[in-house]
């Protein structure tokens, strides 16, 4: 039973490995990975039912027994990340060959995809922070590739950028690990918590906490350290685009709600209000930024930034309902930002620029594009009953229960905003007067529109069919709030 914790991992790369050998038979090659994604889909959902059913997953690889082996912890939290990201995976599968060019699909792209997911799942799934920095560096390695993918000037430009960001906290991560390694003797993340209370050299694991939060925070794009993401995010491919704002901003999150739930809980009182205050500041710069651009794209990679706000405000609050708030959320946001990627890659597409000033009228030519468009502003502004209304009330909620006024009214505002910002899309670019001179040459997006549908129907569901899911994330949320059950499961005490 417990080597299934290895699967999610494992599959992906065995996955990438086979579809690099047939490469240059694309039919076989776009086959095999959706084939292979909906398999890795299958297993990941019966890991989770596992998980959720008969309690979490530890495996001891080699057999050397936790903490002087490598653990996988495929826990609660794990589980469902891991869950979303195949969810996520299988529609960009679907979505990728209507996306890319045939030279594309020649480089391996899905030889990387499929690695990527791989490394995604491992940081997810990994039980000792110095694997959280291996497989920050494997889902990296194939982030380098995708980016590149199509070799214009303009992506060379932003991965230069974004590689340098990356390695350069790359360094900071490994450095803080070595520290805390000094500090503590250990690497396993359920050791360092049961450890790092009887540690008398505070100095050191508020350095460490320090460290661990600038890089976690760069990788999640928080305020003030987004500056490297909006560009980058959106000179790939459109699949990759995708990708890369489901996924690797949240591997970044999801760091920080795990180190800052277990490791670093001992005095929150500053830590958790800074968190608190970075929230704020990350949702309005990151509105600011979505409301100063008439690049549809840009738009959509810039409401990314006050929706990790939203999830980091809850790690500050740090009550049941906050956390509930931003597991929900995060996992909303997951799916939402990839159907608003490849409905705005498909806007451009049809239009032939993404430049929301010389669209308009589009909704005569591609209505059902217009309306997933409408449905999905609503979904990721909160309107009710979609998922984005269920997380944003749990965190409300949460807040309120501290008396943290000022950020529930910060988070209200940008909750308008960002469905302004989004609407101003479906208004400027699908309203008005049908176009009659023939700019709009009908293009068939048929084979884009099946993937959207299907995760936008996802994303309805975690918002009307909420009392089905609301029960599992509360679970998480608890289990958060009490790090002796992580503890106890991957030690065995």
């Amino acid at each position: 039973m417990s080597n299934l914790a290895v699967l999610p991992i494992i599959i992906p790369l065995i996955a990438g490995i086979i579809v690099a050998l047939f490469n240059s038979r694309v039919t076989i090659t776009r086959t095999l990975t959706k084939l292979l994604s909906i398999v890795s889909l299958g297993v990941v959902s019966y890991v989770t039912l596992v998980v959720f059913t008969k309690g979490s997953i530890v495996l001891e690889t080699g057999g050397w027994v936790a903490p002087y082996g490598i653990a996988l912890v495929a826990d609660p939290l794990a589980a469902i990340l891991v869950l979303t990201t195949n969810i996520v995976a299988v529609a960009c599968a679907f979505y990728a060959p209507y996306s890319l060019s045939l030279r594309q699909e020649q480089h391996y792209f899905y030889a990387f995809y499929f690695f990527l997911i791989s490394g995604v799942s491992g940081a997810f799934l990994t039980g000792d922070l110095f694997n959280l920095f291996v497989f920050f560096e494997v889902l990296l390695m194939a982030s380098y590739a995708l980016i590149v993918l199509g070799g214009e000037k303009i992506q060379l430009r932003e991965s230069i950028k974004y590689v340098l960001i990356n390695l350069f906290s790359s360094i900071l991560f490994v450095t803080a690990v070595a520290f805390i390694y000094g500090a503590v003797g250990t690497v396993n993340m359920a050791q360092i918590a049961e450890r790092v209370q009887d540690v008398e050299q505070g100095g050191i694991l508020t350095t460490v906490a320090i460290l661990l939060f600038f890089v976690f925070a760069t990788k999640a794009a928080l305020f003030p350290l987004y500056y490297w993401m909006p560009n980058s995010y959106i000179v790939p491919n459109p699949v990759v685009s995708a990708l890369f704002a489901a996924l690797l901003t949240k591997v970044g999150i999801y760091s920080i709600l795990r180190v800052f739930s277990l490791i670093f809980i001992h005095d929150t009182n500053l830590t958790h209000q800074f968190f608190i205050w970075v929230a704020g500041l990350s949702m309005i710069f990151g509105v600011i930024g979505a409301l100063s651009t008439n690049n549809i794209k840009l738009i959509i990679a810039y409401n990314i930034i006050p929706a990790i706000g939203f999830i980091i405000m809850g790690i500050g609050v740090f009550n049941q309902d906050a956390l509930s708030g931003s597991i929900y959320y995060l996992i909303h946001d997951m799916i939402i930002k990839t159907v608003l990627f490849l409905i705005v890659s498909v806007i451009a597409y049809v239009a032939g620029t993404s430049d929301l000033r010389k669209m308009g009228g589009l909704i005569h030519y591609y209505p059902l594009l217009g309306w997933l468009l409408f449905i999905s502003a609503f979904v990721l502004a909160g309107i009710p009953p979609f998922s984005g209304f269920i997380g944003k009330f749990l965190l409300l909620k949460g807040a309120l229960t501290n008396s943290e006024v000022a950020i529930v009214i910060i988070t209200l505002l940008s909750s308008l905003l960002i469905l302004y910002s989004v609407m101003k899309i479906f208004i400027r670019g699908f309203w008005g007067e049908k176009d009659e001179s023939g700019k709009y040459e009908k293009k068939s997006i048929k084979g884009f529109i099946g993937p959207i549908v299907l995760l936008l129907a996802f994303s309805v569901f975690l918002g009307v069919g909420a009392e089905f899911i609301y029960p599992s994330i509360e679970s998480i949320s608890a289990y958060l709030l009490d790090p002796q059950l992580y503890i106890d499961s991957v030690l065995k005490e």
